[in-house]
Formats: structure tokens, sequence, C-alpha cells
């Protein structure tokens, strides 16, 4: 008992500083439609700091094999950004086999419209608008940020941060290992090879292509690693002081590291977005 305190209680010191130094709104919807199989439409939460307006906003969205994950998960980041005066925007999206790629993609898009429609309202500055994905949020905030089909305007982001990114590549993937009924992968990039080439950021890097900053664990999948490595190759054309930082970490902890806002990330993602905001 005496040990679990001792981990419990500066945890919930840790929360209750965060949560006293942020605010949060949750479950606002941002679609106006959807192709999703669902009925009901996917909303988001936003995370702000209780003392400061005008900030730069973080867009996260989640990871879990593109069927799995919610908003709800990570508020733990949203507070700890919030609490370093960056408002946080964590939309759910509609997850496979309600949705393919396509769904999520466009859905994502909504939620950066609406959040350069809205953020004001919650103290961010629509002009300072930067997106952060784990895994497969990460192939779906490096997909629209690069595929020039789902933002009309792509100067609405000012950069991207990936953290373990998976699906750069998916078409090499797919290619080697086509799509089955694991994690409703047959649903979520079809059996269309067009949709693979399509789905995968890679293929659409340009010299309009926002800033990118880039995570990953050193211990995490081997797709990931190889996939990222090849991601930047390409990417360095536009933008070459671009490289991986890697970490010694395995794929989760990629993310639950962020639980505890003195890790020294936050600073580097936060000194990343001071130099485009």
């Amino acid at each position: 008992m005496i040990k679990l305190s001792r981990i419990i209680a500066p945890l919930f010191c840790i929360f209750l500083f965060a949560s006293c130094a942020s605010k949060k709104t949750g479950d606002l919807s941002y679609l106006k439609s959807s192709k999703a199989l669902v009925e009901s439409f996917p909303k988001l939460n936003v995370y702000q700091p209780t003392k400061s307006k005008n900030n730069p906003v973080v867009i996260f969205i989640h990871g879990g094999y593109w069927d799995q994950g919610n908003k709800d998960i990570y508020g733990f980041l949203g507070r700890n950004f919030a609490k370093k005066d960056i408002v946080t925007v964590i939309p759910n999206y509609t997850l496979s086999p309600d949705g393919n790629y396509d769904t999520m993609a466009k859905e994502v898009a909504s939620a950066i419209q609406w959040t350069y429609d809205n953020i004001e309202k919650y103290g961010g500055n629509s002009h300072q608008i930067f997106l952060m994905g784990h895994s497969a949020g990460g192939h779906l905030i490096a997909l629209v940020a690069t595929n020039p089909k789902y933002l009309k305007n792509s100067d609405l982001i000012k950069g991207v941060i990936l953290n373990d990114a998976a699906g750069l590549d998916i078409y090499s993937e797919l290619k080697e290992n086509p799509p089955t009924t694991f994690h409703h992968y047959n649903t979520t990039w079809t059996a269309d090879e067009n949709n693979w080439k399509d789905a995968s950021p890679i293929y659409f890097l340009s010299e309009k292509t926002p800033p990118f900053y880039i995570y990953v664990g050193s211990k995490t999948f081997s797709s990931i690693i190889s996939q990222n490595k090849d991601f930047v190759k390409k990417l360095n054309k536009y933008q070459p002081t671009v490289k991986i930082n890697f970490l010694p970490k395995k794929h989760i902890p990629m993310m639950s590291q962020y639980l505890f806002p003195w890790n020294k990330h936050y600073k580097e993602i936060i000194e990343f977005i001071d130099l485009h905001k």
C-alpha cells in the first residue's frame, strides 16, 4: 500500500494541477455530413489554457489500427499541452469497418476546417494550426497534409508532428501483404490497388508539403521504421533538414510517455511550433 500511494499521490497532484491550468470543452460536433455507416457522427474535445488567449493549436489524431481508439483516452495530452499554452483539439473519427481510410481522412480534414473556423472561441489562433498523430493517426494527418484532395487550402496547416506513424507507404506494404479481415484491413484499404496508393502519403510529397517533425521508436514495428525512413528520404528533396528523431521505445510507450508533463519531447514539439507558427 505504501508503494502504491507513493505512485498515486504524485500522479493525482499532476492531474489536479493540469486540470486547474486548463479547461475542457467536450463532445463538440464538427461534421455536417459523412459517408460513414453510422447513425451518429464523431465529435471532438478541446483543451484550452485558462489564463491565455491567441495560442498555437495542436490537433491530435489517435491511433489504433484504424479500427480502435477514442478521443477521451488522450485527455492527458490535451491538458499537458494546455498547461503549456497550446490549445489542443482531439477528435474522434469513424473507425473501420464503418468507414475506410478515405472516410477517416475526410473527417480529419473536416476537424481541421472546424478548428480554423471556431478555435478563437477557445483561446486558439486559427493561423497557427499544427497536426500531431500517433500510429494510424500519424498516417491520417500525413495523408491529409499531403494529398491535395482533402484540404482546399493546405496553408491552414503550419506543421505536422508524426509520432511512430504507420502506413506512410501502405501501397508497398499491401502489395506484399494484401489486406485481410485482420483489423478490418479489407474494409479500411479495400481490394483496389489504386486506393492503396491514394492512401499513401509518400506519393504526394511536394514543395507545398508543410514542415514535418518526426519521432520513431527504435524498438517499434519494423514496418514503421522502414516506411518512416523511406518517407524522410523522399521528403528531404523538399525539406532537406528533416530527420527522424529515434527514441529507445516500443510502439505504445511512444504515446504513453506523454502522460508526464515534464517529458522533454513536449519542449521539442513546442520549439518546432514556435519555429513555424
